[in-house]
């Protein structure tokens, strides 16, 4: 809940198929003050990308093509975050190249997440 004149917190939609990484997401950005709206697939990730300037995007999955998904979020205007192997070099280097503003490895989000999401949280145009 917001104060008089307080900014609303941001809402970041969530794209991972693994439970464990989509609760884990969900309670770092909670932690970093942010609302998770959560997505599972290609088709709840592109119908929650409405309204909401920020997303993230687990890159290892079977259910969706996650650079496809940096690609339709930077469409519609949303930052993008992303998780992958720390030696994927050609899925990183992939995700930038379709729009991603940062690429995390999994091990850096498990030992220092939600420092590292609340300063992405705070980068000029996060809130959109």
């Amino acid at each position: 809940m917001t104060t008089p004149g307080e900014a609303p917190a941001p809402r970041v939609v969530v794209l991972a198929d693994d439970l464990i990484w989509a609760t884990r997401l969900a309670g770092l950005l909670r932690a970093a003050g942010a609302v998770p709206v959560p997505a599972r697939d290609a088709t709840s990730f592109e119908a929650a990308l409405a309204g909401v300037h920020l997303a993230i995007v687990d890159l290892t999955a079977r259910a969706y093509d996650g650079v496809a998904a940096v690609a339709a979020a930077r469409a519609a205007g949303a930052e993008v975050a992303c998780l992958a192997q720390h030696d994927d070099a050609s899925l990183r280097r992939a995700a930038r190249t379709a729009g991603a503003g940062l690429v995390l490895p999994y091990r850096k989000v498990a030992e220092d997440g939600a420092a590292v999401l609340a300063a992405w949280l705070a980068l000029p145009g996060a809130t959109g």
